[in-house]
């Protein structure tokens, strides 16, 4: 069972919600200027069930649960603020909350509500391949869903028979009465904008270059020790200007060190492909650094073959801008099966 709503949260009239137990799945961007945490729409009711919000225990980088959490539940309700990256932690967990729920053999139901996607319908990148991590989503990095349109992807692909429920992204205030992502949607991602770095800057974590963790403006900032400015500087592509620069991370693998390298520039009205620049780089500081190192988690992440040989300096990247290109336009086909919303993904020219 599948139903679209256009009303918000706190209208909905269904038993499950009005005198269930419910559990609320949730980030700490799920308040709204007029009814406020999500959780609090259910306290005039006898009070939530249970309330799952990101482990302290993960630096507030999961939400975790359990199928005893799960267990005795008429609803569960998720709101987080999705970013548009098919390897964002939160959204993740959602899928992995779908999974476990589809093994119980009296599941609640799921209510998804839906917010706009900050990185729009544009779409970058490919489907997982080969080797990949069992959670990631089969879309591309920069996929141009909404959550609750890849919830019902998710939904219909795993074949779950539990009631799912999308709330209409249109329904909530936020970004009309604040700014948007005023409350930042996870400790990593700080502003609206970062969102446009993340889904391609997030893969320097599995490498030896320190992608701004530990810095006011992480994914923004790349560098390391080993960095010389003096050198050829790595290369650009449209969207964005390098300004050379130094850091030092207060966390991570270069903790109180000073890390050379660049500040990442976006330019108005121009799209990024921040996917493509980070190959791009990767490959550069592969060819030109000897302490540049790559972890096998990278090409977990990464989830494609043809992607990882350009990596390895097997493959020139015109052959992997061609396979990228074929993957958006496949995945372009299958997304329109799910789309909630008038507008459709599309390709960045």
């Amino acid at each position: 069972m599948f139903s679209f709503r256009t009303s918000a949260l706190e209208e909905q009239l269904d038993k499950a919600l009005t005198e269930g137990r419910v559990g609320c799945f949730c980030s700490h961007a799920c308040w709204d200027a007029y009814r406020g945490y999500t959780w609090e729409i259910f306290r005039s009711r006898g009070g939530p069930a249970k309330i799952m919000l990101p482990d302290q225990e993960s630096g507030g980088q999961h939400i975790d649960f359990d199928l005893e959490t799960l267990s005795g539940l008429d609803a569960v309700v998720v709101e987080i603020q999705d970013c548009g990256a098919r390897n964002f932690n939160y959204t993740t967990d959602v899928l992995r909350l779908m999974s476990a729920m589809a093994s119980l053999a009296d599941a609640p139901a799921l209510y998804v509500v839906d917010r706009p996607n900050p990185l729009g319908r544009a779409v970058e990148g490919t489907m997982p391949a080969g080797e990949s991590d069992v959670w990631l989503p089969a879309v591309p990095h920069r996929h141009g869903l909404t959550l609750g349109e890849l919830c019902l992807l998710y939904h219909t692909e795993i074949q779950a028979v539990y009631p799912l429920h999308i709330i209409s992204a249109t329904c909530s205030s936020s970004g009309r009465e604040t700014m948007p992502w005023a409350v930042p949607p996870a400790p990593d991602i700080p502003g609206f904008f970062t969102s446009q770095l993340y889904y391609g800057a997030s893969f320097w974590n599995e490498t030896s270059i320190c992608a701004g963790t530990g810095t006011n403006r992480p994914y923004e900032y790349i560098g390391a020790p080993f960095i010389k400015n003096t050198a050829t500087p790595p290369p650009t592509v449209p969207g964005v200007i390098l300004r050379p620069c130094s850091f030092v991370p207060s966390s991570g693998i270069y903790e109180g060190e000073e890390c050379r390298g660049w500040q990442l520039l976006l330019l108005p009205g121009v799209e990024y492909k921040a996917l493509a620049h980070t190959l791009l780089m990767m490959r550069h500081f592969a060819e030109h650094y000897s302490a540049f190192t790559m972890s096998d988690g990278l090409f977990t992440a990464l989830a494609d073959p043809v992607i990882g040989e350009f990596l390895h300096c097997r493959i020139d990247y015109d052959i992997v801008e061609e396979h990228i290109k074929s993957e958006e336009q496949k995945w372009i086909r299958k997304a329109r099966r799910f789309l909630l919303y008038p507008d459709s993904p599309y390709r960045i020219k």
